[in-house]
């Protein structure tokens, strides 16, 4: 939930997402597709509140959840639901965009969405008073670091490393963003982008959707139990999942 990457590529959108998180906590479950009221969502699902921080629709909508909005915020429990049970209400419907526009958010604790909706990129804030929703280039690479966990030095930092990857890098693959993921950094493991603080938080997992006009794939990778979970997606069902 922690380090986010939008990149255009060819003709198709590759979303990838860092969970940075307490190794104490309850591992997720492998990705897997739910029904909800409307279609099917795929996701990954959190072993402990049940919600995700990842998820791709049947329609072909795609969202990844950052903790924080703006600036690092006080953990003032009990909040009324967890972030990322809000990520599916907000989810599960033809408009993420509108419905965060609508949704209550009152004490839920501060987060940023990042939404792909029907070829177009919006980022959503909420800074635990206030909603900011933002149109974005989808024809331009983005990252996001988490507010929570990286100062605005180290977002910048973060930053500068992902621009030069893209100058560096001829061919943008799914792969090879993935592998960004997992290797960029300056040999610091408290601010790379594969974290590690004491091996008390760090990064458990990388998910990478990949979305090409008619299906999107998704693949993740538990980086403490060393599974990988591969699932290709046909805008209104399932195809297969390893």
């Amino acid at each position: 939930m922690c380090t986010v990457t939008f990149l255009p590529s060819n003709g198709r959108v590759l979303l990838t997402s860092n969970r940075d998180e307490q190794t104490l906590r309850e591992p997720a479950e492998l990705p897997e597709a739910y029904e909800f009221p409307n279609g099917k969502i795929l996701f990954p699902k959190d072993g402990r509140a049940g919600g995700t921080w990842i998820a791709l629709h049947n329609n072909g909508n795609a969202m990844v959840l950052l903790n924080g909005a703006f600036k690092k915020h006080t953990h003032q429990p009990p909040y009324r639901k967890s972030r990322g049970l809000i990520f599916l209400d907000i989810f599960d419907t033809e408009s993420p965009k509108a419905a965060f526009e609508q949704t209550g958010l009152d004490n839920i604790e501060p987060f940023t969405i990042v939404i792909w909706q029907q070829g177009a990129l919006w980022e959503g804030r909420w800074d635990g008073h206030e909603k900011y929703l933002t149109p974005l280039p989808a024809d331009a690479p983005r990252i996001w670091s988490s507010a929570t966990l990286y100062d605005d030095e180290v977002v910048a930092l973060r930053k500068d490393w992902f621009n030069q990857w893209l100058a560096a890098t001829k061919y943008k693959t799914a792969e090879r963003i993935r592998l960004f993921h997992e290797f960029a950094g300056d040999g610091d493991e408290h601010i790379s982008l594969k974290m590690n603080r004491k091996g008390l938080l760090q990064t458990v997992s990388i998910t990478g959707i990949e979305i090409l006009p008619n299906k999107a794939i998704m693949h993740y990778k538990d980086m403490l139990a060393g599974l990988v979970s591969v699932n290709e997606w046909y805008i209104t069902n399932l195809l297969q999942h390893t």
